[in-house]
């Protein structure tokens, strides 16, 4: 008797925590903090140097963690509009090439990036302590600060260049709030981001001064952050 008087103590009380959670309305602002992972699933054509294929080439860019920023605004209590943003991501660029390739060096070099990304989202189970949502929406990447490295460039025996091409792609995300009371909220979320780019080394002296070596490649990261958030 006492146990199934407990069973529906504990009942009662789960049922109190779930309507009193907060639920998302039409105009409210959620903000979420923490950090932010950009894992590249990384693959590329097979880069040419001056036309020339160069086979056995493959390219590999690290991962890297920032502190993450997303802001949310509720259109209707079911359906938000969401920005994401990050300080800027740092990665190394490496190669993994066999020993007839012409550029005989792992280290291809480095960049810097911002990938802002702008999704429509759509939250389930509104209301109760545990909102799952999905979204979908535009990429853009801005490269800079791109560094051919010196390895590269004391393998092709002068000063190397590289460029990569800024990127629009789309991304696709899902994610879970976890309501704390008073506002407050625990998050985590997982994007997927198409990104491509062109990669062009260009030597500007030495005896290759002029030789170009340039790749399409395709990034196409997942993303996951863990963060703390606050409705407005």
């Amino acid at each position: 008797m006492m146990t199934m008087k407990k069973i529906m103590a504990g009942s009662v009380m789960f049922m109190g925590v779930a309507m009193g959670a907060q639920a998302y309305e039409a105009g409210d602002f959620i903000v979420r903090a923490g950090a932010i992972t950009v894992d590249p699933n990384t693959s590329a054509t097979t880069p040419k140097l001056n036309g020339v294929p160069l086979y056995g080439v493959n390219v590999d860019v690290d991962s890297d963690t920032q502190f993450g920023l997303t802001m949310s605004y509720m259109i209707t209590s079911d359906i938000g509009v969401e920005l994401v943003a990050a300080t800027p991501f740092t990665h190394d660029i490496r190669g993994n090439l066999n020993a007839t390739a012409a550029l005989g060096t792992n280290d291809l070099g480095s960049t810097k990036h911002l990938p802002p990304t702008v999704n429509l989202q759509y939250y389930f189970n509104n209301s109760s302590v545990f909102t799952p949502y999905i979204g979908a929406g535009l990429n853009y990447t801005k490269f800079w600060d791109e560094d051919a490295g010196n390895a590269l460039n004391q393998t092709l025996g002068g000063n190397v260049s590289l460029d990569l091409d800024n990127s629009w792609g789309l991304a696709a995300e899902a994610g879970l709030d976890v309501d704390l009371g008073d506002n407050w909220l625990l998050n985590a979320a997982v994007w997927y981001v198409d990104i491509d780019t062109t990669a062009t080394y260009t030597v500007r002296n030495g005896a290759l001064a002029g030789a170009r070596v340039t790749s399409d490649v395709h990034l196409d990261p997942w993303a996951y952050m863990a963060s703390v958030g606050y409705k407005f």
